[in-house]
């Protein structure tokens, strides 16, 4: 039997660009032919979701807004046309909602590139609500012996570092640079890069951060940019040889990370961009780019299967995201640690709360 679904939810709303964040009743959608309702569980907040809210981005977003893209939940409704998803099962509604399936990116794998491409938390209604609805398409699939709450921040940050770790085309025994090591992406990042038998150079700031990164999340060693007198050379100096890492993950919010990367990346090296600072421009120093043979490169988000596949790391116990969970209430407190950097890992929103 389906279960009972109210026709009306709490929600964290935002009723124009800048906020405030309005925490309020609307009405539960009903799912189309094509899509599902889940009911979320979980919502683990990315600073996105932030940048959705101030309007960051060059892109519209749809208004009023339910924001949110990390939701995990269960499956209550679903469309005349859906066959491979049943009520009951556990789902994660990611930043792709859906796309057309139909384009030459979507039928190369490469749907986050689709012209259609509905975006949850800023072209459609997202996770930061008690039920939400997606494209059957494009939901995770989400094991019934995984916690929902512990796989939320999986369904973008993990998925995204995944991702950008296999653009990078680094291989075990190399070295990766992860820059913003802290934060939510950065942690998921390391235990990624771990699991892929990689070194790992963790660059942020402070002691908690230095302590986890060193201690729970595998990195080799730490560079902590705020005290470097010079956070080229002591990454370079980190790398067995000297020559700077294979590999350059950039998950920072601010510019200034993107515009050193490609001096300490080694010869050969590849700087992939990943984290969206709001205005921000890539520079690099010319003549080393050309006598390095540097490869700089973005990364967004990772297709269904890249979903499944990281989702699969947790599953197998190589994953654990760091996380705190609090009421969906309380996303505003979220946000200003958010906007102070204050945040270790990944705040989780309980909908229940």
């Amino acid at each position: 039997m389906s279960p009972q679904i109210p026709t009306e939810q709490m929600a964290q709303v935002i009723n124009k660009t800048g906020g405030p964040v309005e925490f309020k009743k609307i009405p539960v959608q009903k799912p189309g032919a094509d899509e599902v309702l889940v009911n979320i569980k979980y919502s683990g907040v990315c600073h996105t979701d932030l940048h959705a809210v101030n309007g960051d981005w060059p892109l519209a977003t749809k208004l009023p807004l339910v924001g949110g893209h990390e939701g995990a939940g269960v499956v209550v409704a679903k469309g005349e046309l859906v066959n491979d998803i049943e009520i009951g099962d556990y789902a994660g509604v990611k930043w792709l909602n859906g796309s057309c399936l139909s384009c030459d990116f979507c039928q190369q794998s490469d749907e986050p590139l689709c012209a259609k491409a509905l975006l949850s938390g800023y072209t459609v209604d997202g996770t930061f609500q008690q039920y939400c609805i997606a494209k059957a398409a494009h939901v995770a699939r989400i094991p019934k012996d995984v916690p929902l709450d512990a796989i939320a921040p999986v369904l973008c940050a993990g998925i995204t570092v995944y991702k950008g770790l296999k653009e990078s085309g680094a291989r075990p025994g190399q070295t990766v640079a992860i820059v913003g090591a802290g934060g939510g992406l950065g942690s998921l990042a390391q235990q990624y890069a771990k699991a892929m038998g990689l070194r790992i150079i963790a660059i942020d700031t402070g002691a908690e951060k230095k302590k986890m990164c060193l201690e729970s999340l595998g990195a080799d060693s730490f560079v902590d940019f705020a005290t470097s007198s010079n956070v080229v050379k002591d990454v370079q100096a980190a790398t067995e040889d000297g020559l700077g890492p294979h590999a350059v993950l950039l998950v920072a919010v601010n510019e200034k990370p993107f515009q050193q990367a490609a001096e300490y990346v080694r010869p050969r090296g590849t700087v992939v961009c990943i984290g969206l600072p709001a205005g921000a421009y890539l520079k690099a120093p010319v003549f080393e780019s050309v006598i390095k043979m540097v490869t700089i490169k973005g990364s967004y988000v990772g297709n269904r299967k890249d979903s499944a596949e990281a989702i699969d790391f947790y599953r197998r116990g190589l994953i654990r995201a760091p996380f705190k969970v609090v009421g969906l209430s309380e996303l505003p407190m979220v946000y200003e640690k958010m906007k102070k950097g204050e945040i270790a890992g990944r705040y989780v929103l309980d909908t229940s709360k």
